[in-house]
C-alpha cells in the first residue's frame, strides 16, 4: 500500500515541474527575431514627424506583423521567467536571484507586450495622415521596445547568472559572461537620455538571447551534489 501511494506522489512532483526552460526560450527568440527583421527600417527617435509618418505609409503590413510576434514574444518570455524562478527555487535557492529574476521578467514582457501593441497601433497611423501622432507612437516603440524591455531583461539575466555562479549550477565562465550582459543591458537605460548611447541595447538584447537559450541548457533539474555537501558542511552543528 505504501509503494502504491508512493509511485502517484512522485509523478505528481514530476508533473509540477513545469515546461522545458528550452521550450519557451526558443519560442521567445525565434518571434523576437523575426519581428526585429521586418521592423529594421523602424524609424529612429531622430527621424522627423514627416519620415516617420512616410515609413508607416509604406511599411503598414510589416509593421502590423512586427507588432504581432512582439506581442507574441512577451508570452514565452513571462513563461521563461515564471518556470526559471520555480526552477531555481527547487535547486535550493532562498537568496533574492529567484524573485529578481521573475518580478524583472514579467517588466520585460509587460515592455515588449507594450511595444508590440504600440507597433500595430502606429501601423494605421499611415492611413490617419497625422505625423505627430506617427512620431508619437514611434517614439514610445523606442522606449517600450529599447531600454523598457532591455534593461529589465538583463536584470532578469542577472538574477540566474548570480545563484548559477554561487551555487556552482554551471561553468563560472558562462555565469560571469551572463553578469557581463547585464550590466551592459542595464547601461542601455542611457539611450533614453542619448541616442547615441542606444549601442548598448542590441549588444544585451542579442547577446541575452543567447545567453537565455544556453542557460536553459545548462541549468540542471536537481542540485549538484557538490553544492549541497559544500552548504551541509558549512552549517553549524
Amino acid at each position: 500500500m505504501t509503494t502504491t501511494s508512493a509511485v502517484p506522489a512522485a509523478s505528481a512532483r514530476r508533473s509540477q515541474s513545469g515546461p522545458p526552460l528550452l521550450l519557451p526560450a526558443v519560442a521567445f527568440a525565434a518571434l523576437m527575431v523575426v519581428s526585429i527583421v521586418l521592423a529594421r527600417q523602424t524609424p529612429l527617435p531622430t527621424d522627423s514627424a514627416a519620415d516617420t509618418l512616410a515609413y508607416y505609409k509604406d511599411h503598414a503590413t510589416a509593421a502590423k506583423v512586427a507588432g504581432t510576434l512582439q506581442f507574441g514574444a512577451s508570452l514565452p518570455l513571462a513563461v521563461w521567467a515564471a518556470v526559471v524562478y520555480e526552477r531555481l527555487r527547487r535547486l535550493g535557492v532562498v537568496a533574492p536571484g529567484p524573485g529578481i529574476a521573475l518580478v524583472s521578467g514579467v517588466l520585460a514582457a509587460a515592455s515588449m507586450a507594450l511595444c508590440g501593441l504600440t507597433v500595430w497601433a502606429a501601423s494605421r497611423a499611415g492611413d490617419l495622415g497625422d505625423a505627430p501622432l506617427a512620431r508619437s507612437l514611434a517614439d514610445l516603440t523606442f522606449a517600450s521596445g529599447g531600454p523598457g524591455h532591455v534593461v529589465p531583461f538583463a536584470v532578469m539575466l542577472a538574477g540566474v547568472a548570480v545563484p548559477m555562479l554561487l551555487l556552482g549550477f554551471g561553468p563560472k565562465g558562462f555565469a560571469w559572461a551572463g553578469l557581463v550582459l547585464a550590466g551592459i543591458g542595464v547601461l542601455g537605460t542611457l539611450a533614453l537620455l542619448s541616442t547615441s548611447l542606444g549601442f548598448f541595447l542590441p549588444i544585451a538584447r542579442f547577446g541575452g538571447l543567447i545567453w537565455l537559450i544556453a542557460a536553459s541548457v545548462i541549468l540542471p533539474k536537481q542540485r549538484p551534489r557538490r553544492t549541497a555537501s559544500y552548504e551541509s558542511e558549512a552549517e553549524p552543528a
